[in-house]
C-alpha cells in the first residue's frame, strides 16, 4: 500500500488514561505505553494511512527526532508534538493557568488576556 493510493487520516497517538478524552471528541487514537511508544509510532508511520499524527509529548518528547530514520524520504505523515494534559495539571504544575498560557503563546505567537 503506498501513499499516494490512500486517503490521508489524522490521529492521536494517546496513553490509555488520555485516549478516551480524545476519543470522545471524534478523534481517531492509537494508543500506546511509555514503553511501546516509539515502535507503535514507527509502525503506523510506516503503514502509511495518516498524513498527521498528534504525539502526546508524555509517551514521545520530540516525535521527530525519535522517529527521523524511519521518516526518512517520507513527506508524510506530519508529527505534531501535543502537551501532555497530564503535565498541566500535574501537582509539579504549579500554575495551570501560567501553563496554558504558555502553551497558547508557544503556538500562536503571543498571548491572549481574557
Amino acid at each position: 500500500m503506498t501513499q499516494a493510493s490512500t486517503t490521508q487520516r489524522v490521529a492521536v497517538l494517546s496513553d490509555a488514561e488520555t485516549a478516551t478524552g480524545y476519543r470522545l471528541a471524534g478523534a481517531e487514537v492509537i494508543e500506546t505505553t511509555p514503553e511501546n511508544a516509539v515502535a507503535e509510532l514507527e509502525r503506523v508511520i510506516q503503514e502509511g494511512r495518516y498524513g498527521l499524527i498528534a504525539v502526546d509529548t508524555s509517551l514521545i518528547p520530540d516525535p521527530a527526532t525519535a522517529t527521523a530514520r524511519v521518516m526518512r524520504g517520507r513527506d508524510l505523515p506530519i508529527l505534531l508534538p501535543i502537551p501532555s494534559l497530564r503535565d498541566a495539571f500535574s501537582p509539579d504544575t504549579v500554575d495551570a493557568k501560567a501553563y496554558m498560557g504558555k502553551l497558547v503563546r508557544d503556538t500562536i505567537g503571543f498571548d491572549i488576556k481574557l
